[in-house]
């Protein structure tokens, strides 16, 4: 358990190490104050960074789950939004293993909000980032951008903003929040866990547009906007199409859905002054003076990334 009001011991569950390794580059396993384990399928072959352990599991053998969960301080789940299913298993042997704290599967948008909710039922609390700017912007249905074809369809005008958070913060973020103290010390009582406790906080790295996204591109690449083509497409009619695609069986049809519901004029993607964030609490700095970095990586995951893919 846990010792001297601090969480030391770490599992994470459904880490692509490959994809994802700028959000745990800056994770609990970099801390130096937590000692990381991946726990991970029995076939799996992903390698791991240095200074993280591995403890091989069977989902269809619940009690290897709770055997490799048990003595975790803390269980922070990171699923694809195809292995969602495991989520449940997961938290259950996380209880049975006597683990006090689980960061479930939601890093994305906000998922209080009802009508996001109701539009898009696959979000669920607790630790929303917005989505990964590298990761989406790399997908030409996410934010509008097909950086590989030089084109973007802008949603209504492209100047609806919504919340985001780059890699790196995403694992800066978990690694300051599971540092926290359990109970408040000292004067400030706000930073602790038990003050976080069940329910959804908000951190990001920059709150921007298409027309910023689309900027920042045309920055990186020495390209300008008369090279690229561009259309626009109202959001609401947009989010229908995927609608009707998902219906049709075509799995892009979830991405458009997802994404593009973000980017209605009610404001619910902005996250940062609709909720608050914690990033002061967290020590996070805002990285809009970053946002180039990030958008380079996009462009290099964007010369392979096929949404077939993801």
């Amino acid at each position: 358990m846990a010792s001297n009001n601090r969480i030391t011991k770490v599992a994470i569950v459904g880490v692509r190490w490959r994809q994802r390794g700028q959000v745990h580059d800056r994770s609990p396993s970099q801390t130096g104050k937590h000692t990381v384990t991946a726990i991970t399928r029995i076939d799996s072959q992903t390698p791991l960074p240095e200074g993280v352990s591995v403890k091989k599991v069977d989902y269809n053998k619940p009690g290897t789950v709770v055997e490799a969960l048990r003595g975790q301080d803390a269980l922070v789940v990171t699923l694809s939004g195809h292995a969602l299913s495991l989520q449940d298993d997961l938290t259950k042997a996380a209880g049975e293993a006597g683990v006090p704290w689980i960061l479930p599967n939601a890093w994305g948008p906000n998922v209080t909000d009802e009508a996001l909710v109701r539009d898009v039922p696959m979000f669920k609390p607790f630790v929303s980032t917005g989505f990964w700017y590298e990761w989406s912007l790399a997908i030409p249905p996410a934010f509008g951008l097909d950086l590989k074809n030089r084109s973007v369809t802008l949603f209504d005008e492209g100047r609806t903003k919504i919340s985001i958070s780059s890699w790196p913060q995403v694992g800066r973020a978990v690694a300051a929040l599971l540092s926290l103290p359990i109970r408040s010390e000292g004067s400030d009582k706000s930073a602790c866990l038990e003050n976080f406790k069940n329910q959804l906080v908000y951190v990001n790295s920059f709150t921007i547009n298409q027309k910023d996204m689309l900027e920042s591109v045309l920055r990186v690449t020495a390209t300008k906007e008369s090279d690229w083509s561009t259309a626009k497409e109202p959001a609401r009619e947009r989010y229908a199409a995927g609608q009707k695609e998902m219906q049709a069986g075509n799995r892009a049809g979830f991405g458009k859905v997802m994404y593009t519901r973000v980017f209605f004029t009610d404001g619910v993607g902005d996250t940062e002054h609709s909720r608050g964030t914690i990033d002061k609490v967290l020590g996070l700095e805002k990285e809009d003076g970053h946002l180039d970095e990030y958008t380079k990586v996009a462009l290099g995951r964007s010369k392979s990334s096929q949404w077939h893919k993801q």
